[in-house]
């Protein structure tokens, strides 16, 4: 078995654009690393998908992250997180850390909100998993998880309706459901809810906090590369973009979010 090293890239996969948050987050606390990035546009959402179709395109992207020598792989999506997490870890025994975007969440909220009622938003399959509610109820600390599927999110910010009166009508009408009424915290059980933070904030006014996984996960990879001596000491190769389907809002959003021209590279998980 060949060690892991360093220089070695980090892996990290979503089925659209609301992973890229996660991967500029690592990037902003870890620029030194080089990261590879697979989004699965050709079956986004995963949130409307079955168990079964979540982990086999999971195994097949971890496939090719590993073929490419990434040190660890980030599930950057709650869908994935609750369906294929368990599987993709022992799948990558020894070959990469594999970190999902739960357990950084449930870590933060148990520590800061015990005894408080927390919101949960997020896709059907994320919040019929109840894998937040399990994790949380499981630490005795005492918080009343209030959990809200909003599918319509996904697909309305994959469109690039994010600020407008659509979006606004959208996010008024989840946020207003009767099952949150009172909460401290809401968290965003989605990668692409960050991209509507601004407006969820906005609908709170400072009375409740929003939090989002990105920079929760990104502090979560620094900690785990800092204990294991694998931080890259140098600035690593150039970050690469692999979709499995083409879109112009997805070349558009990691431009946005790099800062920089992008080259995605097409890549079939069937071939």
């Amino acid at each position: 078995m060949t060690a892991i090293t360093q220089s070695q890239p980090i892996g990290i996969f979503d089925s659209g654009i609301g992973g890229l948050t996660v991967a500029s987050a690592i990037k902003s606390v870890l620029p030194n690393e080089s990261l590879i990035y697979f989004g699965d546009i050709a079956h986004l959402p995963y949130g409307d998908k079955s168990v079964a179709s979540i982990q086999a395109y999971s195994v097949k992207i971890t496939d090719v992250l590993l073929q490419k020598g990434c040190k660890a792989i980030v599930i950057a999506c709650n869908s994935a997180s609750s369906a294929a997490y368990s599987l993709l870890k022992e799948y990558t025994a020894s070959r990469a850390k594999v970190i999902n975007v739960i357990d950084p969440m449930v870590n933060l909220v148990t520590r800061s909100f015990a005894g408080e009622p927390v919101g949960l938003i997020g896709t059907k399959r994320t919040v019929e998993s109840n894998v937040y509610k399990q994790n949380i109820d499981s630490a005795n600390c005492g918080i009343d998880l209030r959990s809200l599927p909003t599918p319509l999110l996904v697909p309305m910010i994959e469109e690039g309706f994010v600020d407008n009166r659509i979006s606004h009508d959208i996010i008024d009408e989840y946020l207003g459901n009767e099952s949150l009424k009172g909460i401290k915290a809401l968290i965003l059980g989605c990668t692409h809810y960050p991209l509507i933070s601004k407006q969820i904030t906005e609908y709170y006014q400072g009375v409740v906090r929003v939090i989002d996984s990105a920079d929760v996960v990104a502090q979560s990879v620094k900690k785990y590369l800092e204990a294991n001596d694998l931080l890259n000491a140098v600035a690593g190769q150039e970050d690469h973009f692999l979709v499995s389907d083409f879109t112009p809002s997805f070349e558009h959003s990691a431009k946005s979010f790099f800062h920089s021209d992008v080259r995605l590279e097409k890549y079939s998980l069937w071939e």
